[in-house]
């Protein structure tokens, strides 16, 4: 393992320099999805280096250092629509009220050979804040020599200059609880009664399906395909029994561990079950997911930062999964009818 520093911040890179494109803050190669592999030939997912946080007076949150205080206008937010962890972002700022706190920018849904870009794709914008071209570029702005790969969701402080951090877990969390009254304080994704259950399902969620589908989809084994595999399915079918007669996975109320799994459930049929083959059995032939999967479209602000189109265009982009690049039409998804038209000035 390898880090560049900067300021006291690191960003923690796995020890695979042919994926890694930003090196001593030149970008070095073409974008490849796979981060890192394990022995096995499984997908490794890079560890966030900026774990700075937003807090009510300015201290130093659970990671990081202070200074980074709660202010109206202060933050952006930078993401792409197709990517969950930055969706996670976006729904925990629409459902606590920070639309006009926080700014976004949406980068256009197709991977370049230089990662995200800013641009006129529809649903995407330009950097207002940076003048950035790619998302590379506001690395390289806080750390001229860093190294490591670009990813969003980025949560910029407009102030400073400077990258707060790029964790969706921690700015999903810091958007809940980080910006005390000037958020919606009726609204607790995390109470704490809860959080030992949200953490233990968060835990086991993520490893067998949020980022299950990507040790599928980008294993480079068969064996680690289909370890992949059966996680993923074991835990939908899990999931499926949890929410029998149930509205939400923990404690009868939208917790962040339902965002956290939305994220993945509403990109499952439009992407993962064809490109990433996870092809046993589709989100819609679950039906306590499928209604899951309703109710939680039908909570306000959430069907806002839902672009199937850039979803699709996004991952079915991936030139080492998809060489020609060509989208599919389909499918026909079961809660087309609850998406809204996803435009900058919607998100």
């Amino acid at each position: 393992m390898h880090s560049a520093v900067s300021d006291g911040v690191s960003l923690s890179i796995n020890d695979v320099g042919k994926t890694t494109v930003l090196v001593d803050g030149k970008w070095t190669a073409d974008w490849q999805p796979v981060q890192a592999k394990d022995a096995k030939g499984g997908f490794v997912r890079q560890t966030s280096g900026f774990r700075n946080w937003i807090t009510p007076d300015g201290s130093a949150g659970s990671t990081g250092v202070g200074g980074f205080a709660a202010e109206a206008g202060r933050y952006h937010l930078y993401v792409a629509l197709i990517c969950p962890w930055a969706s996670r972002t976006l729904i925990a700022r629409k459902l606590k009220k920070l639309d006009d706190l926080i700014s976004v920018s949406v980068v256009e849904p197709a991977l370049t050979k230089e990662g995200w870009r800013f641009g006129t794709y529809p649903g995407a914008n330009e950097d207002a804040v940076n003048g950035a071209r790619y998302i590379h570029e506001l690395y390289t702005r806080v750390d001229p020599h860093i190294t490591g790969r670009a990813t969003v969701p980025v949560l910029w402080d407009k102030e400073t200059g400077t990258i707060v951090n790029n964790e969706s877990a921690d700015i999903l969390r810091m958007f809940n609880s980080g910006f005390g009254a000037l958020a919606d304080e009726s609204v607790d994704l995390y109470p704490e009664r809860l959080r030992a259950e949200i953490d233990a399902l968060n835990d086991r969620i993520y490893t067998r399906l949020n980022n299950g589908v990507y040790r599928a989809g980008f294993a480079t084994t068969q064996e680690a395909y289909e370890e992949a595999f059966q996680d993923v399915f074991g835990m939908l079918d899990e999931l499926e029994g949890l929410l029998e007669g149930r509205a939400f996975l923990v404690g009868e109320r939208l917790t962040e561990a339902d965002i956290r799994l939305f994220v993945t459930l509403v990109r499952f049929d439009a992407a993962y079950h064809g490109l990433f083959k996870c092809n046993l059995r589709r989100i819609a032939d679950y039906a306590n997911l499928s209604l899951f999967l309703r109710r939680m479209l039908s909570t306000p602000g959430i069907a806002e930062t839902v672009s199937i189109d850039h979803i699709k265009r996004g991952y079915y982009s991936i030139e080492s999964l998809n060489p020609t690049k060509i989208v599919p039409v389909g499918p026909a998804l079961e809660f087309a009818d609850l998406l809204v038209s996803t435009a900058p000035a919607a998100i």
